[in-house]
């Protein structure tokens, strides 16, 4: 069954992509939508018999590369960590599959678009399910791929090409990292499997590359460095987040899917399946986590002062990454991991309810230009509400019961730098409900700031977006109550097989018995950003807190998303093309080869045939010189030569206008 789950979003895209134009548009969308919610179906029979007969296994299918000791073999694995995010990747999935049939039905190209989802869900399934490195990677780069075509699907704009390129080339760095620790975990360990290394890792230490570049270097230290460096860029860190708010150029539904549940969460996948081996570098889980509360607080700050929809919460989402990452450096994987599924549920929401009312104000997606859609579009409303408290972890629903246990665990660990994370994690909770509660005043409560035609035209979205929302809202609200049990907890036992965590490094435990004040801080600091904005709108009349210039300067630097992208093009992008353009192309490509290849070439025919030009004067006197010179010429040849290059025959025919005699030139 496993295998099937894996090859049917592959086999769809497959028929939907090379036989779209025989299916439809509607034969389509009607295969696609079947094919994911069957495959839905089945993951939730799996889970079932997963759980009730406590399945984990791996299915062994065949080898597919073999030199010497490097043996790779196409190998699936079903365990506690693969069977979530096969629920998670496939409900999300389904149901973006199936918003996408209404959303995107006035395009030409729909078979196309439904073929690119049904591929990303199929090597995201391919990714989160191998059990080895190297078929992992193959994953790994797929979804990459799929993001590029999804982005860039609608190609006649500029911009969408442009991010699509941005967010390829950003993701080859951290691809590039995380392909060296793949090398390198071969080099030590000559193995690529994940099983064999996490059993060799805590045995195997202080193995440095004697050769190369990398002398002296303990690889068993560098390793989770590169693993995590290779997350960094999938999971939109700081520094290599860029990508991620530029990736809004793509559709709606395409946004839903990766910010939710498939490409940016394989990095923080990709450190909890690992935890065997991130745990032995205590400096690296301080570092882990430190990065991760700053990237949700760059995030939720750089929120704060944006007016597009989509890059609200693209912000939003890397904020929320950034928590799973902190959560992961507390070595508290198992919230990680909770949180990555919650936040696949009400993320989704929050996406596809903005796509339904971009789609309702004919495309608009400034919320300056917006207003007043609460008695218009009541549905969408209802559902970014329950999105919206979700998120900021209103009590009781899904977002709540992740969201604190991971401030929770952060309250009092690694002493001051803990506290340090802490508070930067709570200060991000403000944030992010300041931001959420301004999306939803622009939206629905602002005064009417719509063309007029626009508003005459609005409407709910119809049934099969309706029901994706409705869907989600309900995930929203109950998921996490639901699972809370089921993945957190003292004496649970789920994960335990999959995920390792060594007693000097457990925390969450100590989150039990924190006193009653520090867990109620999260609340009352998501309470604050609500009335503060209220406050704010009241008092001030503006969406911002306060008139005077420091504000306006910090402000200002929040709206320019810390100036990342300006620092990135002033000083790498625009040096680096320029000595690119110098030297790689004028120097060495239309300079040097050149020169040995097509123009020098060209130029010595050029000049050959000048020559040649020279000699045709339309003088008869030259010519009959030419001829002259040519025949002594050639007679000299065969008069010196044992073994004549020119036989008489042809010499005779030479000398025809000349009617020279034949017994003359014979040779004596």
């Amino acid at each position: 069954m496993l295998l099937i789950i894996i090859l049917i979003p592959l086999i769809s895209a497959c028929i939907s992509g090379l036989f779209g134009r025989f299916l439809g548009q509607n034969g389509t969308r009607i295969f696609t939508t079947f094919c994911l919610v069957l495959n839905f179906t089945l993951t939730l029979i799996l889970f079932y018999f997963q759980k009730k007969y406590c399945l984990s296994q791996a299915l062994d299918i065949g080898n597919w590369m073999s030199s010497g000791l490097f043996v790779v073999d196409w190998s699936f694995i079903i365990d506690d960590i693969t069977i979530i995010m096969l629920l998670v990747v496939n409900l999300v999935s389904s149901i973006v599959h199936l918003y996408s049939t209404s959303y995107m039905s006035e395009d030409p190209h729909l078979p196309r678009f439904m073929a690119y989802l049904s591929l990303f869900t199929g090597f995201m399934l391919l990714l989160v399910t191998a059990d080895s490195y190297i078929q992992l990677f193959l994953g790994w780069e797929g979804v990459g791929l799929c993001s590029y075509l999804l982005i860039s699907f609608w190609y006649t704009r500029i911009q969408a090409n442009k991010s699509a390129i941005k967010a390829i080339v950003v993701n080859r760095i951290s691809d590039f990292a995380l392909l060296f620790g793949i090398i390198f975990i071969f080099y030590v360990f000559c193995t690529v499997d994940f099983a064999s290394t996490f059993a060799l890792f805590p045995f195997i230490t202080n193995i440095t590359l004697k050769n190369g570049i990398f002398t002296d270097i303990n690889l068993t230290a560098v390793i989770p460095v590169l693993l995590y460096i290779g997350a960094v860029g999938k999971s939109a860190q700081i520094l290599l987040h860029t990508w991620l708010p530029d990736a809004m150029e793509g559709p709606t539904p395409v946004s839903a899917l990766i910010h939710a549940a498939t490409m940016v969460t394989a990095g923080v996948f990709l450190i909890i399946k690992c935890s065997e081996i991130i745990e032995y570098s205590a400096v690296g889980l301080i570092f882990i986590s430190f990065s991760g509360a700053i990237t949700a607080f760059f995030a939720a700050s750089s929120g704060l002062m944006q007016y597009d929809i989509k890059k609200v919460i693209a912000y939003s989402t890397c904020s929320q990454l950034g928590y799973m990452i902190l959560a992961a450096g507390l070595s508290a994987y198992n919230v990680s991991f909770f949180h990555l599924m919650n936040h696949a549920v009400f993320k989704a929401l929050l996406f596809l309810g903005a796509g339904s009312i971009i789609h309702a104000v004919n495309g608009e997606q400034d919320m300056r230009k917006m207003g007043g859609l609460l008695k218009i579009l009541p549905l969408t409303y209802s559902a970014i509400f329950a999105g919206t408290l979700a998120i900021t972890g209103f009590p009781f629903l899904t977002g709540f019961f992740s969201k604190d246990i991971i401030l929770e665990t952060a309250f009092g660990t690694y002493g001051a730098a803990g506290l340090y994370v802490y508070w930067l994690a709570i200060i991000t909770a403000f944030l992010t409900a300041f931001y959420s509660f301004r999306l939803l005043y622009f939206i629905f409560f602002a005064p009417i700031s719509v063309y007029r035609i626009f508003t005459l035209n609005a409407h709910e979205s119809d049934l099969r977006m309706s029901i994706a929302l409705i869907i989600l809202s309900f995930g929203s609200i109950f998921v996490g109550y639901l699972f809370k049990d089921f993945m957190l907890g003292l004496g649970n036992l789920f994960l335990s097989n999959n995920i390792k965590i060594y007693g000097w490094n457990l925390y969450t435990y100590d989150s039990e018995f924190i006193n009653a004040i520090a867990k109620n801080i999260p609340l009352l600091v998501s309470l604050a950003g609500f009335l503060s904005f209220f406050m704010a709108l009241k008092f001030l009349r503006t969406s911002v807190i306060f008139y005077e210039k420091n504000i306006w300067t910090l402000l200002n630097f929040f709206a320019n998303k810390w100036y990342f992208d300006k620092i990135y093009n002033y000083y790498i992008n625009t040096p680096v093309l320029r000595s690119a353009y110098k030297i790689n192309y004028k120097l060495i490509d239309k300079g040097l080869l050149e020169l040995i290849g097509p123009l020098g070439i060209w130029y010595k025919l050029r000049n050959s045939a000048l020559l040649l030009n020279n000699l045709q004067k339309g003088i008869v006197s030259d010519y009959l010189f030419y001829m002259a010179f040519s025949a002594f010429l050639c007679i000299y040849i065969y008069i010196s030569s044992d073994k004549p290059i020119i036989s008489e025959g042809n010499l005779l025919l030479l000398f025809m206008p000349f009617k020279v005699s034949s017994g003359w030139l014979s040779k004596k």
